[in-house]
């Protein structure tokens, strides 16, 4: 079977087209035939005026018509998409208008989007990342997927999802509201950080991270802080597929792109231009959820994994019928 699964964010859109193989064991996994991303900014302002910007709806309608062609592309070379699955997250379900967002995507793609929960989303990022780790036997994961518009955190095991919590910060969110210097200033960066905190706080109450024994990130902001962790000259999917990386140098990578101005930042030859604008505000989130971490666990923790499978392989293996 074929599939497709779009995931369309606060910050970017998403595409997977994907064979799907069911092993001897039931498993079902994934094999990518066309991966690609846009930044799009969906969330354009959302945080302020709970409405989808004109601009940044049709930005993103443009991008679907590209998808709808590329997807119309596979029939056309003998091996047509089977079903198509387009989850929408963080900044739809603040908008006001999300109607003329939902039937502008129907009239293109010829499917109803699905405005998905924080939980519905949580549960999607761990299924993604989960299918491409090894055995969960007595390990609790915690995955982290840090957004334009929000951030899911969700811990599980071998059992599936334990406890799932979506909240609303995010590397757009908190640009916008908190980090407006270049470089962001001290006291920017203190404001942020003490939201972050807070939001933490209440994640605590929720999901038990003092028992976690393994961190996964997954989404743009995480894969690009890794990037610069390892000190890429340009984005290689593979080197940061599966890093794991120590929590010191993430910390490090993390204030080296705070402390960037936005041409340095542009710079780097593995930033997406779509990310250069926000990354200072993802990276800060990612670096203040992993301290708190270290706390939590007591040390026990000394690293991060970073994967680039998250919630779009979550949807694709959903429109496969397979882990949601």
């Amino acid at each position: 079977m074929r599939v497709a699964a779009i995931d369309c964010g606060t910050n970017s859109i998403r595409l997977l087209i994907a064979d799907v193989t069911t092993n001897d064991d039931g498993a079902t996994t994934l094999a990518d035939v066309h991966r690609e991303m846009r930044v799009v900014r969906l969330g354009q302002g959302v945080d302020a005026t709970g409405m989808l910007a004109p601009e940044a709806l049709a930005r993103t309608f443009a991008a679907a018509e590209d998808y709808a062609a590329l997807i119309r592309g596979c029939a056309a070379d003998g091996a047509a998409v089977e079903r198509l699955r387009f989850v929408a997250t963080s900044a739809t379900r603040d908008a006001g208008n999300r109607a003329e967002f939902v039937n502008g995507i129907k009239a293109r793609l010829g499917v109803e989007p699905e405005v998905v929960s924080g939980e519905e989303e949580a549960a999607l990022s761990f299924a993604g990342a989960a299918s491409v780790l090894p055995a969960l036997d007595g390990e609790l994961v915690l995955v982290v997927d840090l957004g334009g518009g929000s951030t899911e955190f969700v811990a599980g095991g071998a059992a599936g999802v334990q406890a799932a919590v979506s909240t609303d910060m995010g590397c757009v969110r908190f640009t916008e509201r908190y980090l407006r210097g270049n470089p962001p200033t001290g006291a920017e960066i203190a404001a942020a950080e003490a939201a972050i905190e807070a939001k933490l706080d209440d994640v605590a109450t929720r999901v038990p991270l003092g028992a976690v024994t393994k961190v996964v990130g997954v989404a743009g902001t995480i894969t690009t802080v890794t990037a610069q962790v390892l000190g890429l000259a340009g984005y290689d999917r593979e080197a940061i597929h599966a890093a794991v990386v120590p929590l010191g140098k993430i910390d490090t990578a993390a204030g080296e792109l705070l402390a960037m101005t936005r041409d340095e930042r542009a710079a780097l030859g593995f930033m997406h231009p779509g990310r250069v604008d926000v990354i200072g505000a993802g990276a800060l989130i990612w670096r203040t959820v992993l301290r708190r971490m270290r706390v939590l666990t007591h040390g026990r923790l000394e690293s991060a994994t970073t994967s680039e499978h998250d919630i779009l392989d979550g949807i694709a293996l959903g429109a496969a019928g397979g882990s949601t």
